[in-house]
């Protein structure tokens, strides 16, 4: 595919009847078909009936027989778990969706959410940090979150132990969100299941997955860019020099978002992450007003939308399925069991980082790599 092909000379179409969004879910739901690819398909093809019946030429154009759409029956069962979960369909187009989430370069096309929906329209503030939080670290989150919740702002983390737990806790009757790795529906971990039903009281558990969806380490990252996305800031609370917070904080700074980083005491591995972030330029909090003195102008409510918006612009195609296809061939051909520094895998592809960067990630998001300290990659064990 390229972005230069639009066989289609309307805009994309939002979906407006059941039958659309079935084929909506039916597309994302697509082998090979990712957040970018469903984006690009759909300006091509103008709706994503349109795209679905294209995707086999699609396919096979880039080197891939036998390809066929996610079969109807598949979204229909998936349609129907939701609703004994009662969760509900956001698409992008939607009102209900989150204007900062729709912002970021590449958005969930749907949402499953489940709870009070209206705390999606709030301003919102990410917590993240260590799952082995020590008590100092606990009692931090949970005053934070408290005080910010006073202050109207609803608490973005995504229910893991520690942090997560302390800061969804706190704020019970204020309102979260919960953002999780796999299906809405899923509760994970275990010990967390009574957290995820008090949270609905007042809050919201989202996800981008399929329903009944398992989590796998693989869709945390994709997750931790969610969760950055709908905050307008993102408080680290404590977070070793290695850990998904740091992804988390990375994603943040990629979106505009602030980073914000609660200090610890320098002989605690878990507090190596947030003094690192200190170090690079985040904003040093001691208190809830730190806080909210950082974060951007914000109102309680989002303005009325109209029924739609338009759907975001697919990012720039950088290569087609079979061109990424044979670079990732190439790169896990490069690795082995012993780590090699990234900047030496780029000069043996001899490949323009700007074009291997993405790969990497694609490969690490699949589990394929391992990201090591120092700079160095290699084979997932």
């Amino acid at each position: 595919m390229s972005e230069e092909t639009h066989p289609s000379t309307h805009p994309p179409l939002p979906p407006t009847t059941e039958d659309d969004r079935v084929s909506w879910l039916r597309l994302l739901r697509s082998r090979r078909v990712g957040v970018a690819t469903f984006y690009r398909l759909l300006a091509e093809h103008g709706t994503a009936q349109a795209a679905l019946v294209a995707l086999p030429d699609v396919a096979r154009a880039a080197g891939i027989n036998d390809y066929s759409p996610c079969p109807e029956g598949v979204v229909l069962a998936e349609m129907r778990a939701a609703r004994m979960a009662q969760a509900q369909m956001i698409c992008v187009t939607d009102p209900l969706y989150p204007d900062a989430l729709r912002d970021i370069s590449d958005p969930p096309p749907i949402l499953w959410a489940v709870g009070d929906i209206g705390a999606l329209a709030r301003p919102k503030v990410a917590m993240v940090g260590a799952r082995n939080a020590s008590s100092l670290g606990t009692r931090m989150a949970r005053a934070l979150a408290t005080e910010l919740s006073k202050a109207g702002y609803v608490i973005v983390s995504g229910l893991a132990r520690g942090i997560d737990t302390a800061a969804h806790a706190a704020t019970i009757e204020g309102g979260s969100i919960a953002v999780m790795a796999g299906g809405v529906d899923v509760l994970y971990p275990a010990e967390n299941a009574k957290l995820a039903g008090e949270i609905l009281r007042c809050g919201v558990r989202l996800s981008e997955m399929p329903m009944g969806t398992q989590p796998q380490a693989r869709h945390f990252p994709r997750r931790n860019r969610i969760i950055s996305g709908l905050a307008g800031a993102v408080v680290v609370v404590e977070a070793a020099a290695k850990s998904g917070s740091l992804i988390t904080a990375r994603n943040a700074l990629d979106q505009g978002r602030e980073v914000l980083a609660v200090p610890g005491h320098p002989f605690d591995a878990r507090a190596a992450g947030c003094n690192m972030l200190i170090r690079d330029g985040a904003r040093l909090i001691r208190s809830a007003e730190d806080v909210i003195e950082a974060l951007p102008s914000t109102e309680a409510t989002q303005p009325d939308l109209p029924l739609t918006t338009p759907i975001p612009a697919a990012p720039p195609e950088r290569r087609g399925l079979q061109e990424t296809a044979d670079l990732h061939t190439r790169i896990l051909g490069r690795l082995g069991p012993s780590p090699l520094a990234e900047d030496q895998l780029i000069r043996d592809l001899n490949t323009p980082a700007r074009a291997v960067a993405p790969a990497l990630i694609d490969l690490e998001l699949d589990g394929r790599i391992r990201r090591q300290a120092g700079g160095l990659l290699s084979l997932a064990e």
